[in-house]
């Protein structure tokens, strides 16, 4: 890489180090709830994420709840995790309540690749508009049907987010590249979950939902590579990884964007 190119990449990394750490600042100002109709497994690590960044969670499954909850919250997780028809009915009710009170909502299509059934019903949600689909490489590569990144992403008109040891996010037309993070993510139960929990609490303050998706997964990974350090093995990854969710600011992540840039 020539110096030139290396200072623009530096420069464009610097940028999204400063609009994350304001997006952050902005949770933690306006606290906003997000509600998230998730897998049992997935709760406990999504709320604490959600609390370590200053948003406000919400999990209840009821159906004759739902709207009221909806209603007061600013973004929407919908996470296909343990689908079973309760859940449905669920999902159901709070895609209606978001469409009512136009409260934006984020996929996250767990296991897809494993189940047609699942893959199916996640296509029909489609059609209810989210703002955002965070994935895996392997349940997006299912949900594409044969498309790339960018081809689902313009076929469902929403941002697409493959998450891995290399992000790729896309709304079609925008294309953004991540790398960084830590094993010990993937080597924790519910940690893309609860990236997604994450994801929803982004979107709730910002208006463009490319923007907030690369923020919220920069966010993730640079965390992810600051508790592996600290952390001695997966056990107490989670921990460590909530302290540095909640410690993260600017000078924080400008201090990783520039070892990032150094290595």
């Amino acid at each position: 890489m020539v110096a030139g190119q290396k200072a623009a990449q530096f420069m464009n990394l610097r940028h999204l180090a400063q609009g994350c750490a304001a997006s952050l600042a902005q949770i933690n100002a306006q606290a906003p709830r997000v509600h998230c109709l998730t897998n049992p497994v997935a709760m406990t690590l999504s709320a604490n994420l959600l609390l370590a960044v200053g948003a406000r969670p919400s999990m209840t499954q009821a159906a004759d709840q739902l709207d009221e909850f909806i209603a007061a919250s600013a973004a929407l997780c919908v996470n296909l995790g343990m689908l079973d028809a309760a859940r449905r009915e669920a999902i159901t009710a709070g895609l209606e309540s978001a469409a009512r009170h136009q409260v934006p909502w984020v996929l996250d299509p767990v296991k897809v690749h494993l189940s047609a059934t699942r893959c199916a019903y996640a296509r029909q949600l489609f059609s209810q508009r989210p703002a955002a689909i965070r994935g895996n490489q392997r349940e997006l590569a299912a949900l594409a049907t044969g498309a790339d990144l960018a081809g689902l992403a313009r076929a469902t008109a929403c941002v697409i987010a493959a998450t891995g040891c290399e992000d790729q996010i896309s709304d079609g037309h925008r294309h953004h590249t991540l790398i960084g993070g830590s094993p010990l993510m993937a080597r924790t139960i519910a940690s893309g979950c609860a990236l997604s929990a994450l994801l929803a609490a982004f979107v709730a303050v910002n208006a463009d939902p490319f923007t907030a998706s690369v923020q919220a997964l920069f966010a993730y990974k640079i965390a992810g590579t600051r508790a592996a350090r600290r952390a001695s093995g997966p056990g107490s990854f989670p921990a460590v990884l909530l302290d540095e969710l909640a410690g993260l600011n600017e000078a924080l992540l400008l201090e990783e964007t520039a070892c990032n840039e150094s290595r």
